[in-house]
């Protein structure tokens, strides 16, 4: 009698387990996708959190710990990131707001606002605070000036620090009063300064001056106008995590 021939089945495939196995990653996959979409993420952590474990795990390149003062401290990283998002929101209001007044009182043209990383930038031109060659404040620039004190001592601006600059064009100047550019650039800044705490009463410890003559254009002196851009008083309100206070 022939032996009947025993016919191996051949399991083609991965294993049986492996089925188990993926069906455990995909639930713990969605369990991380929701926490995920339930959490608070600010980019910038997130960021520095991946720049740690580059070539920890064998998979990126190296990079820094995590260490940065700057990006991650102690404390709550949710709070720090609500109160950067409510004063981010306090400044572009705070530019629209100012923006808004200019146009009212044809200013426009005189005062410039950018909302800058640093803070928000007010750009004067030197017409609308003094005359030709003097760093005497005009009488009708105390309007302008206690509209942005106003605004300096609400609620969301009172802590600010504020840096005001003087800045000159290229045209050397010698009078009884002024023997260079420096001493009219630091003139200017300091008086609108002293108008701010003298006048406005703003608090002195959130105020600097200082005069750059003409060595921070922003533009060539080629042109009366680009001149004229470069005769300047920049007022900076700064942003808080630009400023440190000196203890």
């Amino acid at each position: 009698m022939a032996k009947k021939q025993v016919i191996e089945e051949i399991k083609m495939g991965a294993p049986e387990y492996m089925n188990t196995y993926g069906d455990m990653m995909t639930l713990l996959l969605c369990f991380f996708v929701i926490l995920f979409s339930m959490s608070n993420i600010d980019a910038k952590k997130f960021e520095a959190i991946v720049v740690s474990f580059s070539g920890s795990l064998g998979v990126l390149s190296g990079g820094n710990t995590l260490t940065h003062e700057d990006v991650i401290d102690q404390g709550s990283i949710n709070d720090k990131s609500n109160s950067e998002v409510t004063e981010l929101d306090n400044f572009k209001q705070l530019e629209e707001k100012i923006k808004e007044y200019l146009e009212q009182n044809d200013l426009q043209d005189k005062v410039k606002v950018v909302n800058e990383d640093q803070g928000l930038l007010l750009r004067f031109q030197d017409s609308i605070l003094f005359d030709q060659g003097s760093a005497s404040l005009k009488s009708q620039s105390n309007v302008i000036l206690k509209y942005i004190s106003d605004i300096l001592k609400s609620p969301n601006f009172k802590d600010k620090f504020i840096t005001v600059e003087g800045h000159t064009d290229n045209v050397p100047i010698r009078n009884s009063t002024y023997s260079s550019n420096w001493e009219l650039s630091v003139a200017r800044a300091c008086n609108v300064v002293r108008y701010l705490i003298e006048v406005q009463g703003l608090n002195p410890t959130r105020l600097s001056a200082a005069g750059y003559s003409e060595y921070h254009p922003v533009g060539k002196n080629d042109t009366v106008e680009n001149m004229g851009k470069n005769r300047r008083v920049d007022i900076m309100i700064m942003k808080s995590k630009n400023f440190t206070p000196i203890k």
